[in-house]
């Protein structure tokens, strides 16, 4: 297959930026001619686009379109942040107001962080993945380590809404929920896929014991927040994580494990979203003062997190770059 598929994603994925930038403009303008203009133009654009990415062969596999959908929203995503921050204006202001109250979350420093993620770490992993599929090469690898961090950001995302103090407000839910539906089945399709191979959670639970208290007064404040994002963060680690790792130790001491890269690979995208979420919201100046990690404390916090974020992409390289003791004798397999 040609490689202009792709290269058609990647540019219809940077026209988020002036279609934003265009609309934002002309939405103050409140002119039906500046609207008529506004569309016409968006869908000219879209057109032109679809039209050099489907200029040789239109690509079969369905998940090639739901990538190129997805890493347009996350150009859009990483415009949320850099505007939220300042860095840029005038390209998303109006969704703002409208977010004040359909989607209160996206003003949250988790939500904040969660823009930047998914601006940055999932649009390189749509742009690898449609790229695999542009040239007719496996993505499975990096498809389940999108699995991990997927899940775990829809999770959070939906029990933390729910839980919140934004629980009563639903807004854009539902919109969110068509995400989410997308990319659940995306993730089916992702995990059926052939496999190719070659040769602190009892804190958030109120735990009475001295050392939880004082960790969570000094050095973790964040995980009292009441926007309940970090309390669910660690509650699914703990029933997530968890049991992971006992599972994993017995990959580890056991040859033959065929599911151990696998299963390293949904775990450490999981955990690298959540800890890049939960580390960057402790700190940002969203998350009230008091809630944030003191000055003082932050080295533990950053040791004690980061550590725990790095040991499973350890883990992960480990089992995916030296795979031979995780398969099966061929004695086995012939047997079998």
């Amino acid at each position: 297959m040609s490689a202009s598929a792709g290269t058609g994603v990647f540019v219809l994925s940077l026209m988020s930026i002036p279609i934003c930038y265009l609309f934002n403009s002309l939405i103050y303008s409140n002119s039906a001619e500046a609207f008529f203009f506004a569309g016409c133009t968006t869908v000219l654009i879209l057109v032109i686009s679809a039209r050099f990415m489907l200029k040789k062969k239109a690509p079969v596999d369905p998940l090639f379109y739901v990538y190129a959908v997805f890493a347009f929203l996350s150009v859009v995503n990483l415009i949320i942040g850099l505007e939220q921050d300042n860095i840029i204006d005038g390209f998303v202001t109006f969704y703002f107001k409208v977010a004040s109250v359909a989607d209160p979350h996206i003003k949250t420093a988790h939500g904040h962080m969660i823009s930047y993620w998914d601006g940055c770490v999932h649009y390189l992993m749509y742009l690898l993945m449609i790229a695999a599929i542009t040239w007719g090469d496996s993505y499975r690898a990096i498809g389940l380590y999108w699995v991990g961090s997927f899940l775990m950001r829809a999770i959070v995302y939906i029990l933390g809404n729910a839980v919140g103090k934004y629980g009563t407000q639903v807004g854009l839910f539902l919109l969110h929920m068509l995400y989410i539906l997308v990319s659940v089945w995306a993730c089916f399709r992702i995990i059926s896929q052939p496999s190719t191979r070659d040769v602190r959670s009892t804190i958030v639970l109120d735990c009475s014991s001295k050392w939880c208290q004082d960790y969570t007064q000094h050095y973790e404040p964040y995980l009292k927040d009441p926007l309940a994002y970090p309390k669910v963060q660690m509650l699914v680690s703990m029933l997530y994580s968890g049991p992971y790792y006992v599972i994993t130790l017995y990959g580890l001491l056991v040859p033959g494990c065929e599911w151990m890269p696998d299963l390293t690979l949904v775990h450490s995208g999981a955990v690298a979203q959540a800890q890049f979420s939960h580390i960057g919201a402790s700190l940002h100046t969203r998350t009230p003062f008091s809630y944030r990690v003191p000055a003082a404390s932050q080295p533990v916090f950053l040791l004690v997190n980061v550590l725990y974020a790095v040991v499973p992409q350890a883990l992960c390289y480990r089992c995916r770059t030296r795979p031979a003791f995780f398969l099966k004798p061929t004695a086995d397999k012939k047997a079998e």
